[in-house]
C-alpha cells in the first residue's frame, strides 16, 4: 500500500505534511516551514500544487516534484485559491482605505502561474465571497460587483464579456462540470416582495422568461445554494435570523429544490426544528438532510423529494458522503459528543459507530477508505490534535500537539475523481496498533438517597429506529395522502375488530371475579368496531393499571405525591366510564 495522500497540518508548530496510511511519517517531499505566522494555505483542485503565506511571502510549490515554482511578495495575504485548471492563483489581503479617505489600493490579485505575472487587480472590500468563481474548464469566471454578476471569458479580465443584472443580486453559484454552464442567483426580498432564486444558462439572461427555473419564498434572510455534481438540480436552504414563533434559537430554515428542467418544490421535512446540514450524494440522484429539534432526524430523499430511507433520530448535526457515494457518515460535532454513524448507503446497513470527542473538523480522504477528525484552535484551544480512522471504526493514527502549542488546520491533499477506484464495503473493523477509541461512558450523577437503589431509565426521548421509506414491490409508487391513510387505518381497525369479535364469541362469556382487578383478570376485551371508542377504552385501562401500581407502592409504605393520591381517588369514576363504554351506553 503506497502513501499517496499526504495530510497538510498548520499550527503554532509551523506548516508541514504527514504521509497518509500506512506510514504516517512526516513527508520529506515538503520542507517544513517552522514560522508561527502561517495564515493561509491552499491545494490546487488536482492536488499537484500547494500555496501558503508565512507572513513574509506567498510561496507556490509543485508537490509531486518538490519544486518551488513562485514566490510573491504579499506578506499580508489571508486568503488563497487556485483556479480549477491551475492557470491562476487568487490572493486576497484585508482592504485598507487611504489615510486621506480616498479609495485604497486593489487588494484582490490574480496571478498567472505560467509566468508569475499579475493579470489583474480588483478592489474587494469584504472577505465573504472574496474569490472569483470559475467554471471547471476555466472558460468562464464570475464576480459579484455592486449587486451585479460580471462574467469574464477565457481568463481575459480586461473585458467584461457579460453582466447579469437583477434588482440586487446578493449571491450566485456557477454549476460544476462541463458546458453548458448554468448559474444560480439569489435576490433577497424587499418592500413586501418575496426573495427568489433563479437558474439561468449562460449567456441567456433576458429577464424572468429566460430563466430555467424560479423559486420564490418570504422567509429568507440568507440562503445556501448547493448544485449536485451533474448540474441538474440545486438545493436551497433558506434561513431567517429570528424564528418569530420563538420555537428555535437558530432562526427558521426551509429546504427548497430547483431542477434545471424547471421543476421546483419545497422539501417536506417530517420533524420541526433547524436544518443542520444538507449534502448531495456524488451520484447526483439523492441527497441527505439532517434536521429537527434534538434528537435530530436524518433522511435520504430522491429527486422527486420523496423520502427513500429514514435513519431515525439521534445526536447528530452533520452528514458526509464518501467521495464514491457508497458510504454516509452521520455525526454530531460542536456542542454534541462526537458520535458518528457510518452507513453503507447501497444496502442501508450500519457499519460502525465510532466516537470522536471534541472534534471541530471532519473530512473524507480521497481514497474513500479513511477519515480525519481534528480538534483545532481557535474553536477549542486545549487537546488540539488529529486522528486518522478507517471507516470501520479503527483509529489508525493519532497525534496530539504539546499543551503549550496549537493546531489551526488539517486537511487532505485532494485528487481528481477516478484516481482511486471504489472498493467493496467492509463491516469488520480493520486491524490497528492503537487501542479502541471508544470512551468510557460517564456515570450520571445520583443523589446519595438513590445510590443504593435500582437504576431507572433517565432518557428524555426514545430514539426513533431507522426505516426504509421506499414503496414495496407491487404497491403504488405514489405515497398515500393523509385522508387516504386515515381511511385505510379505519378500514383495517374495523376488519380486525370483526375478526376478534368472532373469535371471542366462540370462547363464550368471560367471568370477572372482582371489578377492582378487572384489568388483570380479563381476556383481551371485545372491540366495539369503532376505532375511536376502542382508543378511549385502551386509555382508560392504561390509567387504571397505573392506579393499581400506585396502590401497590402505597401498600409497600411509599409516600405518595398529592397528584398521585388524587389519581387513586378517581378510580371509581374511571371504572364506571369504562363499563359504560364497553356496554355501548
Amino acid at each position: 500500500m503506497r502513501c499517496l495522500f499526504p495530510l497538510a497540518v498548520r499550527g503554532s508548530e509551523g506548516l508541514y505534511m504527514v504521509n497518509g496510511p500506512p506510514s504516517f511519517t512526516e513527508s520529506t517531499a515538503f520542507q517544513r516551514d517552522s514560522g508561527k505566522n502561517c495564515k493561509a494555505v491552499a491545494f490546487s483542485k488536482d492536488g499537484s500544487l500547494f500555496a501558503w503565506c508565512n507572513g513574509e511571502k506567498v510561496n507556490v510549490v509543485n508537490v509531486t516534484r518538490a519544486e518551488l515554482l513562485h514566490s510573491f511578495d504579499l506578506p499580508k495575504t489571508v486568503c488563497l485559491e487556485f483556479s480549477p485548471k491551475n492557470n491562476i492563483l487568487a490572493t486576497w489581503q484585508a482592504y485598507a482605505a487611504a489615510k486621506d479617505g480616498t479609495t485604497g489600493l486593489p487588494n484582490l490579485q490574480l496571478h498567472e502561474l505560467r509566468t508569475g505575472k499579475c493579470l489583474k487587480s480588483f478592489i474587494q472590500k469584504k472577505m465573504q465571497n472574496w474569490c472569483p468563481c470559475w467554471a471547471d474548464d476555466e472558460s468562464l469566471c464570475a464576480r459579484n460587483v455592486n449587486n451585479e454578476v460580471h462574467f469574464f471569458e477565457n481568463n481575459n479580465f480586461n473585458t467584461i464579456a457579460n453582466k447579469l443584472h437583477l434588482q440586487k443580486v446578493s449571491d450566485f453559484v456557477l454549476s460544476p462540470g462541463a458546458q453548458p454552464i448554468k448559474v444560480a442567483v439569489y435576490v433577497p426580498g424587499s418592500k413586501g416582495a418575496p426573495s427568489f432564486v433563479r437558474l439561468y444558462q449562460y449567456p441567456n439572461f433576458g429577464g424572468p422568461q429566460s430563466a430555467l427555473a424560479n423559486k420564490s419564498f418570504f422567509k429568507a434572510d440568507k440562503v445556501t445554494m448547493l448544485w449536485n455534481k451533474k448540474a441538474t438540480a440545486v438545493l436551497v436552504i433558506a434561513s431567517t435570523e429570528v424564528d418569530k414563533s420563538g420555537a428555535s434559537y437558530y432562526g427558521e430554515q426551509t429546504l427548497h429544490y430547483l431542477a434545471a428542467s424547471g421543476e421546483s418544490a419545497v422539501v417536506q421535512l417530517p420533524k420541526n426544528g433547524p436544518i443542520y446540514d444538507v449534502a448531495w450524494s456524488p451520484n447526483s440522484a439523492e441527497f441527505c438532510a439532517v434536521y429537527g429539534f434534538m434528537p435530530a432526524k436524518a433522511t435520504v430523499f430522491n429527486l422527486k423529494c420523496d423520502p427513500v430511507f429514514d435513519f431515525g433520530t439521534g445526536p447528530r448535526n452533520a452528514a458526509y458522503y464518501s467521495p464514491h457515494g457508497h458510504i454516509l457518515v452521520l455525526a454530531g460535532f460542536g456542542n454534541l459528543r462526537g458520535q458518528m454513524e457510518v452507513w453503507d448507503v447501497k444496502n442501508y446497513k450500519l457499519i460502525s459507530k465510532p466516537v470522536a470527542s471534541d472534534s471541530t473538523y471532519f473530512a473524507w480522504c480521497p481514497d474513500g477508505e479513511h477519515i480525519v477528525t481534528a480538534t483545532c484552535a481557535p474553536r477549542l484551544r486545549v487537546s488540539n490534535g488529529y486522528k486518522i480512522w478507517h471507516y470501520t471504526g479503527s483509529v489508525l493514527h493519532s497525534y496530539e500537539v504539546p499543551s503549550d502549542e496549537e493546531m489551526w488546520q488539517v486537511f487532505w491533499q485532494p485528487f481528481l475523481d477516478g484516481v482511486f477506484p471504489e472498493r467493496a464495503v467492509k463491516y469488520r473493523a480493520v486491524p490497528s496498533e492503537l487501542p479502541s477509541a471508544e470512551p468510557r461512558p460517564a456515570q450520571a450523577y445520583r443523589p446519595p438517597a438513590l445510590r443504593n437503589k435500582p437504576v431507572t431509565s433517565s432518557k428524555l426521548h426514545e430514539d426513533e429506529p431507522p426505516q426504509n421509506m421506499k414503496p414495496q414491490l407491487g404497491g403504488s409508487d405514489k405515497p398515500l395522502s393523509k385522508t387516504a391513510l386515515k381511511n385505510q387505518r379505519k378500514h383495517e381497525a374495523k376488519k380486525a375488530a370483526k375478526q376478534e369479535a368472532k373469535a371471542d364469541a366462540c370462547q363464550g362469556p368471560v367471568q370477572v371475579k372482582n371489578p377492582q382487578n378487572a384489568l388483570q383478570n380479563t381476556v383481551p376485551a371485545v372491540t366495539t368496531g369503532d376505532p375511536e371508542v376502542d382508543k378511549k377504552i385502551k386509555n382508560l385501562k392504561k390509567k387504571l393499571k397505573a392506579i393499581e401500581q400506585l396502590k401497590e407502592q402505597a401498600a409497600a409504605g411509599k409516600q405518595l405525591e398529592k397528584n398521585q393520591v388524587e389519581k387513586i381517588q378517581k378510580e371509581a369514576a374511571l371504572l364506571k366510564e369504562l363499563e359504560d363504554l364497553e356496554l355501548g351506553v
